[in-house]
């Protein structure tokens, strides 16, 4: 066969177009009331029960937690204290959860403004606002959770949800003032940013508002009333009913959590170590000076309820021990396990002459669960450490 030669041609230059990324389908929104002024309202309510939940989470981390500094001065008074704070805390972040999704709702089309970053100083922006939604919706839900104690998670909650707390108020904070000049032009109905806006939304707002409102009344009205128990009647929704719990008392770690049951106490000893140590049966505790008070006992997740308590005063077993009436004291517990199962005490709750090793509640021996065969109770106190089931006081 003849051999074939293959020639190549030099095909004309073709300019062709240019590829271009099509815009993504955004959607369309056509409600009226994503705009500042609405914003403006909802996130003034908003700031303010993010802060107070934030001042009442501040005291209540260091009340149960305090550094070495403020271990002795933690006060005893008011009785009723813890339980207000801790009250107000749990309900302002519950009411905060619709005023959040509302204050989302307003804004979240600019979410979708293309292009989504326009300049450096616009990036940052967007970034403090995705820092400030993220952490405000996941200290409010987990805080909610916690309430209920389910803990889907691998983390510790209270040393994460205080370090996430100081997140949201500095990004709340950031976020104020970028954006001030929006929210001093409709920060009322009078200003220049509010009467721009179209008249004929104002119907419209103000019905919006008022819903918004009624769901956040209704969040509370429901919940609150497990520390306010005057309310306790329409607690439908909150985790704990105040009367609902042996001997009058909700019961929040009981006897088989804490590895008592089934544990023999008939030989139960009451060890006080000091400068003159000595160890007390149940029935010596028994036949020392009782006295009877009426405290709260108010827990971490909200609840909270008035009791009559009956024991020994911790001063006058401290007395006994040779140490001073203001004496830090270490309480251990006999649970098995528990991460507050040893608790320390200054001398502010010590020397109190409310401050009691109980061994009565409502009249009543203590039950298992809350405690047998002695407790401390404590005035204006966490409901954790109002250690049960207590073996050993230690005078330091």
């Amino acid at each position: 066969m003849p051999s074939l030669r293959l020639r190549w041609l030099r095909l004309p230059s073709v300019s062709l177009p240019r590829p271009r990324l099509p815009k993504p389908p955004l959607p369309q929104f056509t409600g009226r009331l994503h705009e500042p002024r609405t914003a403006t309202v909802i996130g003034r309510w908003l700031g303010v029960l993010i802060a107070l939940c934030f001042l009442t989470g501040f005291l209540s981390h260091y009340v149960q937690r305090p550094p070495d500094w403020l271990a002795g001065a933690l006060p005893s008074r008011p009785v009723w204290g813890y339980r207000l704070t801790q009250g107000v805390h749990v309900a302002s972040g519950i009411a905060a959860i619709p005023l959040l999704f509302a204050k989302l709702w307003t804004v979240y089309p600019r979410l979708f403004v293309w292009p989504p970053v326009r300049s450096v100083r616009h990036a940052l922006e967007r970034l403090s606002i995705a820092v400030l939604v993220a952490a405000t919706v996941f200290q409010l839900l987990t805080g909610l959770l916690n309430t209920v104690q389910w803990y889907p998670w691998p983390f510790s909650f209270v040393p994460v949800h205080f370090a996430v707390a100081w997140v949201v108020f500095g990004s709340l904070v950031l976020h104020i003032a970028v954006k001030y000049p929006d929210i001093r032009a409709h920060w009322s109905r009078t200003s220049p940013g509010t009467l721009e806006l179209p008249a004929a939304d104002g119907p419209d707002r103000r019905s919006l508002l008022a819903g918004v409102s009624a769901a956040v009344g209704a969040v509370t009205l429901t919940t609150v009333g497990q520390t306010v128990t005057p309310l306790k009647n329409l607690d439908l929704f909150a985790p704990r009913h105040p009367d609902h719990g042996e001997q009058g008392l909700p019961v929040n770690r009981s006897a088989a959590q804490a590895g008592m049951v089934g544990r023999d106490l008939s030989g139960y000893r009451l060890t006080v170590l000091g400068r003159d140590s000595y160890e007390l049966t149940l029935d010596e505790l028994a036949a020392m000076a009782q006295h009877t008070v009426r405290l709260p006992i108010a827990c971490v997740e909200g609840w909270s309820k008035y009791a009559d308590w009956s024991g020994v005063r911790v001063r006058d077993l401290v007395a006994r021990a040779g140490g001073r009436p203001d004496a830090l004291v270490r309480v251990v517990s006999m649970e098995r396990r528990g991460a507050y199962r040893v608790m320390e005490m200054g001398g502010g709750y010590t020397e109190d002459p409310l401050t009691l090793l109980a061994l009565r509640l409502n009249g009543q021996v203590l039950s298992l669960d809350h405690g047998f065969p002695a407790r401390v109770i404590a005035p204006n106190r966490p409901g954790v450490w109002q250690t049960k089931w207590v073996a050993r006081m230690e005078i330091i």
